[in-house]
């Protein structure tokens, strides 16, 4: 199908340029504070708490990082809804809405693990349109266009054509579910051998990034917020994958976990974890769509 045709900013910008430009300042407020978490705990003075539970961390930099994507919005897009992971929803009267991951990796951040990625994704209705993916440490902006294609720093990619788990990486996450963990834990152990190797990423948003442009073949989690996997789902599918909840379903934002691969790689992990126990725990479905 044609390439969408994006809004147009009260400026006159693109939608596009504008996300990259929120995007990008978001990553520069993270790169700044970077050094710093690399020095040890007491040498520090960005302010690290528990937000919801066991492990789900939130800084000082992740309300500033959102800060600046909203500075960013606000003013060429007022009419639009907004979902951010740390501000929380707001209503708008455009039809458009948008979610935010102002720092998807806050556990490696946190650790001073330069892995981590600053998540955009534009819905129309129920129909995400655009979706960006930027690692601001490495430089890369992951992004596509409905209908237009999946691109790293402007070049195309693709999901990889590696069909055979034998010879694929899988890419995953603990999460914040302990049980399900467990669950993870014992799927993987069931498969070996018969992966190539298994990656635990710390950033959902990396993790389909790096499905997409085929740096390897599979990214599952069985625990994700909308801001989590919204761009991820574009770009997935845009690079000519699929991705589904553990029971197969076509993914959406809310649906609260993900398998994202090439289609024949997805069917083969499907038929080869078909009697797990993980593939079991998917929770209660949630609504379609962040934008609906």
């Amino acid at each position: 199908m044609p390439a969408t045709t994006l809004p147009t900013a009260a400026g006159g910008k693109g939608a596009f340029d504008v996300a990259e430009r929120a995007v990008r300042a978001a990553g520069a407020v993270i790169v700044a504070a970077f050094p710093e978490m690399t020095r040890p705990i007491a040498q520090r003075t960005v302010h690290v708490s528990n937000k919801t539970g066991w492990n789900n961390l939130v800084t000082d930099v992740d309300l500033a990082a959102e800060k600046a994507i909203l500075n960013v919005l606000d003013s060429a897009f007022p009419g639009d809804a907004i979902l951010a992971e740390e501000s929380g929803a707001r209503d708008g009267t455009s039809g458009y809405s948008w979610c935010i991951d102002p720092l998807d990796g806050t556990r490696n951040f946190a650790s001073g693990i330069p892995h981590l990625g600053v998540n955009l994704a534009l819905s129309h209705g129920d129909r995400i349109v655009l979706a960006l993916t930027y690692d601001p440490i490495r430089d890369e902006l992951f992004h596509a266009i409905e209908g237009g294609g999946a691109f790293l720093n402007g070049e195309p990619i693709s999901i990889s054509e590696q069909t055979d788990l034998h010879e694929c990486i899988l890419g995953t996450d603990m999460s914040y579910k302990a049980e399900q963990g467990k669950l993870l834990l014992s799927m993987l152990a069931d498969l070996w051998p018969g992966l190539q190797s298994v990656g635990m990423m710390g950033s959902a948003a990396l993790g389909l990034a790096y499905a997409a442009a085929g740096r390897f073949e599979i990214y599952v989690n069985h625990h994700v917020q909308p801001w989590d996997i919204a761009p991820g789902l574009l770009l997935i599918r845009e690079a000519g994958g699929i991705a589904t909840d553990l029971r197969g379903d076509v993914a959406y934002p809310a649906s609260g976990c993900i398998i994202a691969a090439s289609p024949e790689a997805h069917a083969n992990f499907m038929r080869a974890t078909e009697s797990s126990a993980w593939r079991s725990s998917q929770p209660q479905a949630h609504p379609p769509q962040f934008g609906s």
